[in-house]
């Protein structure tokens, strides 16, 4: 974990458009807390990446379970990414590998199984249950508590035949600590094209 990285970074939050409008009025957002939640319970975002995060609104509009979106439309923020679990670099991914070990552990124990990710790419719970492990081994050593983590999600499909670049990847933050929202903005229309 660290604080080397630039600091403010734009976001973007795919949601329905009374969500954004009520945020835009001085709520705040409603931190999501699903058992497969990568990057642990938290607001999610997507770092320089307006469409896709207006993108996944629309995806989950079509959905029966998720959030509850019937107006699709992205809400932009700039964030401090403050004391950041960034898993993008070594000390990152060792921070996860520490926490991964310690939930084996703590399973094995109680007799109750290690978490496991689905299939298909998408519902992460092993990798959710080891981040929320580390936040817990944080704050039981009264450590800094993390205030975002931050990983590359790859997804989707092919660019073109034998790419090892995919449509839908990107980078995606969890804020765990809303003060690190330091504003919130609407999106032009020419950055969702």
């Amino acid at each position: 974990m660290h604080t080397l990285s630039a600091s403010f970074v734009l976001g973007y939050h795919g949601c329905d458009e009374k969500v954004a409008e009520a945020v835009l009025s001085g709520k705040n957002f409603r931190k999501s807390q699903n058992k497969y939640d990568w990057l642990g319970h938290g607001i999610y975002f997507w770092e320089a990446n307006p469409l896709r995060g207006l993108e996944f609104a629309q995806e989950v509009s079509h959905l029966s379970r998720g959030p509850n979106i019937k107006y699709p439309t992205v809400l932009g923020a700039v964030i401090d990414l403050g004391y950041c679990l960034d898993l993008t670099t070594s000390s990152g991914a060792r921070n996860a590998l520490d926490a991964f070990v310690v939930l084996k552990g703590l399973c094995k124990k109680n007799g109750t199984p290690l978490p496991e990710n689905s299939t298909d790419g998408l519902r992460r719970n092993l990798d959710c249950e080891v981040i929320e492990t580390l936040h817990d081994i944080q704050q039981e050593q009264h450590l800094e508590p993390i205030d975002s983590v931050k990983d590359v999600f790859v997804e989707g499909d092919p660019v073109y035949p034998g790419a090892a670049f995919y449509n839908k990847t990107h980078i995606q933050i969890c804020i765990r600590n809303h003060d690190c929202i330091k504003g919130v903005f609407r999106v032009h229309k020419s950055h969702l094209q």
